[in-house]
């Protein structure tokens, strides 16, 4: 029996033994023990993929009513989330991008600028997403378009799934629209979140250029320049493109033609959100609602039951109920507290308080997932300032060191998302969050540091 208990299965069982003794030790008032003791068990799990992620979530589910850790309304939150059902509109598609033969010649376009070594494929795939960043505000909304097009590539090159190409392809979509994107104002959540509560609570607002220059040469342009070789390197490939000539695509169908016209409305309307003030998500539900109806025929009520994998929405659900219940349980703020009493800043310390305040964020964010960081953190940034000596504006900016630095996949819906999309289990994705976080703090953070000190922010 004990040749079968692997490292990630003793951390499974130590999560769970963990939470069960912090609801036998009561280290914490009422609510904030049993939020603590929940979030123990589900993160160990969900961090080493012993139990399927979605049925994780329902033992989360299960719990949290159980132990009456926060009303209902709180812990089954994220199923009335409007990010849920942006993942449901760009499920359904992606699959009608699949059924309808636009991947597939959209990739053929691609694979034609990329070449057709493995280096340049990784590469494109990637900076598509980046570039994405630039042009819509919501990472799950790049994820979900950008998805189909990395598999119909994987499919072109002959990446089957389960192969090391597949699984490339797969990282370079997920992680490409997602973690450089950070360093774009309106790209992520988070960043938003930040700005909206140091707006309300400091009146202070930055601008897209400020926020650009501050952040994207370091955890925008080089991280991406780090993360192209790593997936590369853990995950080296060969394409295996047929010796016969390529066929000429040909004009587009029907369904292709009605497909670009929608995605395209969408794109523009995701885009523009700023002007007409409508969610990214009711614009996702309502191209899979004209998607399914049957005049329009692109996902028919077979792909619609039998290619909608309903199971990633139990999962992100689960991982917004436990941001939400860490967060009303008081528990976030009082391990923002905690930190801030044992972290060394002070004035005239310049590297030990970027230190300070890029580690507080880093770890409040992964119990709080990133979108709860700086909803936590903001509200304490005066503190924070009277501590280090820094100006508010640098203590908030720094919020971004950490929650733009995933250690693990749960943190981050858009990345659980992406690779349930790209039907990949989430183990490589903890891998590749590990490495980056690695290089990202021993490398590129006092990188950060010295470009930070160069522009005069500390």
């Amino acid at each position: 029996m004990l040749r079968h208990l692997t490292l990630p299965r003793l951390v499974a069982w130590a999560a769970l033994i963990g939470g069960l003794l912090i609801l036998a030790v009561e280290p914490l008032p009422g609510a904030e023990t049993r939020a603590l003791a929940l979030a123990v068990a589900a993160i160990g799990l969900w961090a080493t993929g012993v139990v399927p992620e979605p049925i994780t979530a329902v033992f989360f589910f299960t719990a949290a009513m159980l132990l009456k850790v926060a009303p209902a309304a709180v812990v089954f939150g994220g199923f009335e989330s409007a990010a849920l059902w942006l993942i449901f509109g760009g499920l359904v598609m992606g699959v009608a991008v699949k059924s309808t033969g636009l991947g597939n010649r959209i990739a053929t376009r691609l694979g034609r600028a990329f070449g057709s070594s493995y280096w340049g494929i990784i590469t494109g795939v990637t900076l598509v997403g980046v570039a994405m960043g630039f042009l819509m505000p919501s990472s799950m909304g790049r994820a979900i378009l950008l998805m189909p097009i990395a598999l119909s590539l994987a499919a072109r090159y002959g990446f089957k799934p389960g192969s090391n190409g597949h699984l490339g392809l797969v990282l370079a979509a997920a992680f490409g629209c997602h973690v450089p994107t950070f360093a774009v104002l309106p790209a992520n959540v988070p960043n938003l979140v930040m700005v909206g509560a140091a707006e309300t609570l400091w009146h202070y607002s930055p601008s897209y250029g400020e926020y650009l220059l501050l952040h994207f040469p370091v955890l925008g342009f080089l991280k991406t320049a780090v993360m192209i070789p790593l997936i590369v390197k853990l995950w080296p490939d060969t394409p295996q493109l047929s010796g016969e000539a390529p066929q000429s695509l040909g004009p587009m169908s029907g369904a292709e033609r009605q497909l670009s016209l929608l995605l395209g409305a969408a794109l523009l309307l995701w885009a523009t959100d700023f002007v007409h003030h409508v969610s990214p998500a009711w614009v996702s539900m309502a191209a899979a609602a004209l998607l399914l109806m049957p005049v329009i025929g692109l996902v028919d009520r077979k792909a619609f039951q039998e290619q909608i994998n309903y199971a990633s929405l139990f999962y992100v659900a689960g991982i917004m109920g436990l941001g939400a219940v860490v967060d009303k349980s008081g528990l976030g703020i009082r391990l923002a507290e905690a930190m801030l009493a044992v972290l060394p800043l002070a004035p005239d310390s310049p590297a030990t308080n970027f230190a300070s305040l890029a580690t507080m964020s880093t770890v409040v964010s992964m119990v709080t997932t990133l979108p709860g960081g700086p909803a936590v953190l903001t509200p304490l940034a005066g503190e924070m300032a009277k501590a280090s000596g820094l100006p508010i504006e640098a203590v908030v900016m720094s919020q971004v060191l950490g929650f733009s630095n995933p250690i693990l996949p749960y943190q981050s819906a858009p990345l659980v998302v992406a690779m349930q999309l790209g039907g990949e289990r989430l183990g490589p994705a903890q891998t590749l969050c590990l490495w980056l976080g690695a290089i990202t703090i021993f490398v590129l953070l006092p990188l950060d540091f010295l470009w930070w000190r160069l522009l005069g922010w500390l």
